[in-house]
């Protein structure tokens, strides 16, 4: 972060209006007795979900593919296969003789089958995997699960050129007709490559297996990518929700992915066409919670699943140690009770793309069924149902197929939401919302289908799209306070588990001010919103196979999280967003978001100890904007400091082994002396009080 110890009031403000006489400065009237209830440190939540190789690829530091075996030697992933994040999935191929090289069934270990090599005297013979990601000055760390003859003599090597020097190699003790888990590593590697390869190979007589491998850097935290945790510890995000997403309500079971990992079964994702080898368990979320400091907020399996299995998973989690599940915790290294306080009940159920969708009469019925059974287990969890509002049943064409009208009504046949705070309030304490907002398209409510945005749509109206989702849910959500006697009686908090904007390049700062508006209305609406779950966590990084750093979507939540307030405060000013255009309804709101900043978009909120004032404000014109504060209630003791991004360009990027295009740069501000927001940037203020 760098520091540039000038008062930006006097110097920049003569420079940038000289010559103006048009300019005038926007006023911000901030109250600090119209406070609004605390912000939730969760409103900064991340959503991961396995989807393809994001959490197994993205954030385990594993550097093989299919180290169960799910496929057979030889034989390619599907085509239309999803990738990982580290680049498209890879497989085994023989290595010598490929007839030499059978899947024996009869052995099986974690899949259906392992792979036979049969051995023919001093001829190499095995598998092998190319592509394999190495970083120099890092050494490497294995295991391999083996069986085979005594005459049998197998070495693992790691090939990183053509030369008889550009390899390691590690012969295996002698093997057993008993599996028996061999570790081996090698020492730190002299340079960095993306198409180093594995050979398991065996020479001698008779036979070997293989049921399972791995290779890791030595340096990994806990089975996860050293540089990935560290990134992404800095965000201090509040909360992170797992697993999802689409994929749980498949084929997703939980019992598959806890325990020893070489011995849990790989599955096949239909949802994201990948295969998942089922290392990224409960256990194993709950392990990267604790290096990120963060709470965990896990989503049972309600399509497929059943709701015995998910009171289990909650008694897994949160048993002692003395009940059956959790002597299963126990048992697999994890005696202390996680207390997992926050349960989502299935994804996204009321979606006909959800594995198990069913008619909402049946939903309800079966989302009572699990809400009991899981509190029965543990009665101090908090349940969240999977909402979907008037927006969210438009924009996915649902309100169409139930109601044959492609606009869902507030409290009509299609608010799936409204049904659920209207007839099963007592089965949940939170309700979920989710949206998505498309770069270039936008929901036309006449056509009822996405189409492309006006191209003379304005850099700020493009910022405003995600704010003013929220604006809209909240909207939504004041009509079921009103209307709906049962929240009076049970008042019920709104979980944003997934949102983001998508279309923009990857690691660009174009982004950045539409989600800081977003957070802003968030703020705003502190009553309604307490948790959230950003899409996906991932997305704050820059990344390769090998290293990762923050790119600005990452640099502004880690900004807003380490310096703006918790204590929302009272927003007016002299000039009012503009009102909306179009038919309210799907994206559209009753009333645009933002405060009356005009183009400016401001925030305020005080710390939570009361001894600081911070003030977020977002810029999402093409011009620099001069701002005034009025303070009410309240006075500053002196100068405070502005963290800001400003890069200049909404396509300067953070990239993986280039100089950062966008930084947050620190100034000296001072709140009596008008203050000048750059063109295209997100700052926060904070100010000492009086």
């Amino acid at each position: 972060m760098r520091s540039h110890r000038t008062t930006i009031a006097t110097i920049l403000a003569a420079a940038v209006f000289a010559g103006d006489a048009s300019a005038q400065a926007i006023t911000a009237t901030i109250d600090a007795g119209a406070k609004g209830p605390p912000i939730s440190p969760l409103i900064y939540g991340m959503f991961i979900e396995h989807a393809g190789g994001l959490l197994e690829q993205g954030f385990r530091a594993e550097l093989l593919d299919d180290r169960k075996f799910y496929f057979a030697i030889g034989q390619r992933a599907p085509a239309g296969a999803a990738p990982g994040r580290r680049g498209a999935a890879r497989g085994w191929q023989p290595l010598g003789a490929a007839d030499a090289v059978r899947m024996d069934s009869a052995h099986a270990y974690a899949s259906d089958h392992v792979p036979l090599v049969m051995l023919a005297g001093s001829e190499p013979r095995g598998i092998a995997q190319d592509g394999v990601a190495l970083k120099s000055g890092v050494g490497f760390t294995g295991r391999i699960v083996v069986a085979g003859d005594p005459g049998a003599h197998v070495t693992v090597s790691l090939v990183w050129g053509p030369g008889a020097a550009d390899r390691g190699t590690v012969r295996l003790a002698p093997l057993t007709s008993r599996w028996t888990t061999r570790r081996f590593e090698f020492a730190r590697h002299p340079t960095s490559t993306d198409s180093a390869r594995i050979e398991i190979a065996g020479t001698g007589h008779g036979a070997f297996r293989v049921g399972a491998v791995s290779l890791m850097p030595a340096d990994n935290v806990r089975g996860f990518r050293r540089e990935v945790v560290a990134a992404l510890a800095t965000l201090h995000s509040g909360v992170y929700r797992f697993p999802g997403g689409n994929f749980v309500s498949g084929p997703y079971d939980w019992r598959d992915a806890v325990g020893d990992p070489d011995r849990r079964p790989p599955r096949w994702d239909p949802v994201w066409g990948a295969l998942q080898p089922n290392d990224f368990g409960l256990d194993e979320f709950m392990t990267l919670c604790e290096l990120l400091d963060v709470a965990p907020y896990v989503t049972v399996n309600a399509g497929f699943g059943d709701a015995v299995s998910a009171a289990q998973e909650v008694e897994y989690a949160n048993g002692a140690a003395t009940t059956p599940m959790g002597r299963r915790r126990a048992a697999n290294g994890h005696p202390a009770p996680y207390g997992i306080k926050y349960w989502g009940i299935g994804n996204e159920m009321w979606g006909d793309w959800q594995f198990g969708y069913m008619s909402l009469d049946q939903w309800i019925a079966k989302q009572g069924q699990f809400a009991r059974a899981m509190r029965r287990v543990d009665p101090t969890i908090l349940r969240v149902a999977p909402g979907a509002m008037p927006d969210a049943m438009t924009g996915s064409g649902m309100a169409r197929k139930l109601t044959g009208q492609p606009v869902a009504e507030p409290l009509g046949k299609a608010d799936w939401s409204a049904a659920l705070l209207s007839r099963s309030i007592d089965d949940f304490e939170v309700l979920s919302q989710h949206f998505y907002v498309y770069g270039g398209t936008h929901f036309d409510l006449e056509q009822g289908k996405q189409v492309p945005d006006d191209p003379s749509l304005s850099f700020l109206e493009w910022s405003r799209k995600p704010a003013n989702m929220v604006r809209v849910d909240y909207e939504h959500f004041q009509t079921y306070r009103e209307h709906i006697p049962a929240i009076r009686r049970k008042p019920i908090t709104v979980a944003l588990d997934e949102w983001a904007y998508s279309g923009s390049p990857p690691g660009a700062f174009k982004p950045v001010p539409a989600y800081a508006w977003a957070l802003n209305e968030l703020f705003r609406h502190s009553d309604t919103f307490t948790l959230g779950g950003f899409t996906f966590a991932g997305s704050t990084l820059s990344a390769t196979r090998t290293d990762a750093v923050l790119n600005p979507i990452g640099l502004m939540f880690r900004l807003y999280r380490a310096h703006f307030g918790t204590v929302p405060l009272g927003v007016s000013g002299t000039s009012p967003q503009p009102e909306r255009t179009g038919r309210v309804g799907g994206e559209v709101p009753n009333v645009n978001a933002g405060s009356p900043t005009y183009p400016l978009d401001v925030a305020a909120a005080l710390t939570a100890d009361g001894k600081t004032l911070t003030v977020s404000v977002v810029n999402p014109s093409d011009r620099p904007q001069m701002l005034r504060l009025d303070l009410r209630a309240i006075a500053v003791a002196g100068p405070g400091t502005v963290w800001r991004m400003a890069p200049g360009s909404v396509t300067a990027a953070n990239v993986v082994g280039r100089e950062p295009q966008v930084r947050v740069d620190q100034a000296t501000a001072d709140a009596t002396e008008p203050l000048v927001i750059p063109a295209i940037s997100v700052g926060v203020y904070g100010f000492p009080i009086r």
